[in-house]
């Protein structure tokens, strides 16, 4: 599919998706929320995708929230659309059986850090800066990020950024447990490729096992989540790359992971 408003590549097992509309601070219209959509179900159906990195065009902005010029006009249910496809575009993404990270280099605002919450964690450009600012507008979060934050961050922090509106920097969001690491603007990428090319050596199904036990555990009480990391354990031994690490390790030798989610040696 040919892209125009985000820029998708491919390198070494690493996706990168590019929200590409510099001149309108990346903000999301249905045309590149229709393309977001089509790229990650292009990641899902490749198997030699490890890792996928989200990012923002241009130097000021990562997502700058909903395109306004189009959400003006809404009426009830065509809002109530909006916030669905959102979502479950969004959803999607969370739902991804491969790590994701955002690497938020400029303004993540309103569906712009729903995004970000969705991903698995978030590098952040020293200058970046994140809120949810909805309440300025009249309304409030459709993305997801009335749910979302407050469990990254606690109810109370999250009231209090969705009650005022109000942006926090990037090592405000460090400090709340939002964001992972702050990173100088310049440096971000190559922190972020950095440790997507740790995780992209790993093994396929060992990673796919780690990300769902994590978040269905999250879901349920910590009995339930423990039986969910029992059968995730075993399945992982049955695995080509279980075999090949635990060989590595015994043998005093760097593992190389080739397997695939099969079980079979796709080198």
């Amino acid at each position: 599919m040919a892209y125009e408003n985000i820029l998708f590549r491919t390198e070494k097992g690493i996706a990168t998706i590019t929200f590409n509309r510099p001149k309108a601070l990346n903000a999301l219209n249905g045309a590149l929320l229709n393309e977001f959509a089509a790229a990650l179900e292009e990641i899902d159906g490749n198997e030699d995708i490890r890792v996928l990195v989200l990012t923002g065009g241009g130097e000021k902005s990562f997502v700058a929230g909903a395109d306004i010029s189009e959400i003006a006009a809404y009426n009830t249910l065509q809002a109530k659309l909006f916030a669905r496809k959102g979502q479950s575009i969004i959803n999607r993404l969370q739902n991804m059986s491969i790590p994701v990270i955002a690497a938020v280099n400029g303004f993540a605002l309103g569906g712009g850090s729903e995004i970000a919450l969705a991903c698995d964690f978030i590098y952040a450009a020293e200058n970046a800066m994140f809120g949810l600012p909805e309440i300025n507008l009249g309304i409030i979060p459709g993305f997801g990020g009335t749910q979302r934050l407050a469990r990254v961050v606690g109810p109370g922090i999250a009231k209090e950024m969705i009650f005022t509106g109000k942006m926090i920097p990037a090592e405000r969001a460090a400090a709340i447990g939002m964001v992972n690491k702050v990173c100088a603007a310049d440096a971000l990428m190559e922190k972020v490729l950095k440790t997507a090319g740790v995780i992209a050596s790993r093994g396929k199904v060992s990673l796919r096992a780690a990300k769902q036990a994590i978040n269905s555990g999250l879901n349920t009480d910590l009995a339930t989540g423990l039986k969910i990391e029992v059968d995730a354990f075993a399945l992982c031994m049955a695995s080509i790359d279980a075999r090949e690490g635990t060989s590595a390790f015994l043998e005093k030798r760097k593992a190389i992971f080739n397997g695939d989610l099969t079980g079979q040696n796709s080198s």
